[in-house]
């Protein structure tokens, strides 16, 4: 009885022993596989991130260059205005009606050019905060890529060696 039982006990082991290794190495190729897929997403990932934030940047040094366009406009609308302004006294002073009134549509128009750039000048800063909070947001998502990279590339190294020992 005792022999048979050995015997018994043998071809259990024989008989178990690989099938579970092929099915503990099937799992692994297929955790390593995943791991890969998931490290070429990763990788993918990061370039765009990496892309995105340097057209953020792009963008916002165009911003930048017309936030000092629409300063400079702003002071030579201002400029104008106090040329203007100066005129119509003038020619107030010397009772020139219709000059005055040249003066007053010049000035008015110059007005509306002042108020144009203004509202110019905070849209472009506008963009800019919105700009720079992208740029923040595209270097953090880089940041847990590559996080994600770094890890996943530790989970098929594991994957790799498990199975083999």
């Amino acid at each position: 009885m005792r022999r048979h039982l050995a015997y018994l006990l043998a071809l259990a082991v024989l008989g178990l022993g690989p099938a579970a290794y092929a099915q503990s190495s099937d799992n692994n190729s297929s955790d390593l596989n995943k791991d890969r897929k998931d490290l070429r997403g990763d990788r993918k990932d990061l370039h765009k991130d990496r892309k995105d934030v340097r057209g953020d940047k792009r963008d916002l040094r165009h911003d930048r260059k017309d936030t000092a366009q629409d300063l400079r406009d702003v002071r030579h609308d201002k400029k104008d205005m106090a040329k203007d302004r100066r005129e119509l006294r003038e020619e107030v002073k010397e009772g020139d009606q219709a000059g005055a009134a040249k003066e007053r549509a010049d000035m008015r128009k110059d007005a509306k050019d002042l108020a144009k750039d203004k509202r110019d000048l905070r849209a472009d800063n506008r963009d800019i905060r919105h700009d720079k909070r992208d740029v923040r947001h595209d270097r953090k998502d880089a940041r847990h890529d590559r996080k994600d990279i770094k890890k996943d590339r530790r989970d098929v190294h594991k994957d790799k060696h498990a199975g083999g020992s």
